[in-house]
């Protein structure tokens, strides 16, 4: 979906940032990061669940080949050593393509993207008290005007879209995953689990990811030690496979498309949810979740991880 017509589909409009200041983590991560990758060798498992949201249904026993994948999501460090080797400018920063967007005015098409800004205290199921489309919002200032990455370095990338994402894969050699893939890599051995780590829930005494603890979208209590906000790579336990993050933080892109097309057209998958999972609204931070992402632009809760197959 275009940027400005997800404007006025969700009733938003372009603006500058109105974002919550960034908290202090009350978690501290290990040091150094995770680094590297983890070679599986692939195999059968059921691709789907029971489903708690419609798109999630039916399972299906499926196959994938031997593949890597990242041991974490691409941080942002990651992220500027492509754009400094190959001077890449994300989607976000370029201005809109007015042919793209016919019947809006051209002083409204501005580099932009879309950034979570809270409903604090409204508690409203209404997405337009949750977000905004901000000018000059993208990977080197996730909230807008203002914000940078210092002290994020670690955190992963976000405001990437799907062709972002996958032309950094490309620089490495590598590929955005499959669908299958991902939720091979996801659900590490436990074939048929509600949770990548088995079916017990997660609590505030023992979080085991990034999301959003709390009544969504008015208060995220910060439980996990990250309030509203990506959480550094690598600071939850791994899965049995060795990788970080595949549930929460940020949502991840796949190469596959999302089945039923939006009303502007088709997207790919994400998988994984983020730290906007909250089991009051989407659910949706287990490996059987899916959801579209947007299509030309990125998003403050999206970012990805890449493959190689063989």
């Amino acid at each position: 979906m275009k940027r400005l017509v997800l404007v006025m589909a969700l009733g938003l409009t372009a603006c500058g940032p109105k974002v919550p200041p960034l908290a202090t983590p009350t978690r501290a991560c290990p040091v150094p990061a995770p680094t590297g990758e983890v070679a599986l060798k692939g195999g059968t498992f059921i691709l789907g669940a029971m489903p708690e949201h419609n798109d999630e249904g039916p399972a299906v026993r499926v196959t994938v080949g031997p593949f890597s994948i990242d041991r974490t999501e691409v941080t942002n460090a990651q992220f500027a050593a492509f754009v400094a080797a190959t001077g890449y400018v994300t989607l976000a920063e370029r201005q809109p393509d007015p042919a793209l967007y016919p019947g809006v005015p051209a002083e409204k098409l501005k580099p932009s993207s879309l950034v979570f800004v809270g409903a604090e205290g409204l508690g409203s199921g209404d997405p337009s008290l949750w977000w905004r489309v901000v000018d000059g919002a993208s990977w080197k200032h996730p909230e807008g005007p203002g914000s940078d990455l210092k002290g994020r370095e670690r955190h992963p990338v976000v405001q990437v879209a799907f062709d972002d994402a996958l032309a950094y894969a490309r620089w490495k050699g590598r590929d955005l995953p499959t669908e299958a893939e991902w939720e091979f890599a996801a659900r590490a051995g436990l074939d048929g689990a509600r949770y990548e780590w088995g079916d017990d829930k997660p609590t505030p005494g023992k979080p085991r990811a990034n999301s959003w603890q709390g009544v969504f979208p008015a208060v995220d209590t910060g439980d996990d030690g990250y309030r509203a906000r990506t959480a550094p790579v690598g600071c939850y336990a791994a899965s049995a496979y060795g990788l970080f993050d595949m549930t929460g933080n940020v949502w991840e892109w796949t190469r596959d498309f999302y089945e039923s097309p939006t009303p502007n057209g088709r997207t790919h998958l994400i998988k994984g949810g983020s730290f906007l999972c909250a089991d009051n609204f989407c659910y949706r931070y287990r490996p059987s979740a899916r959801q579209p992402g947007p299509p030309d632009t990125g998003t403050s809760h999206v970012g990805f991880r890449t493959v190689k197959r063989g």
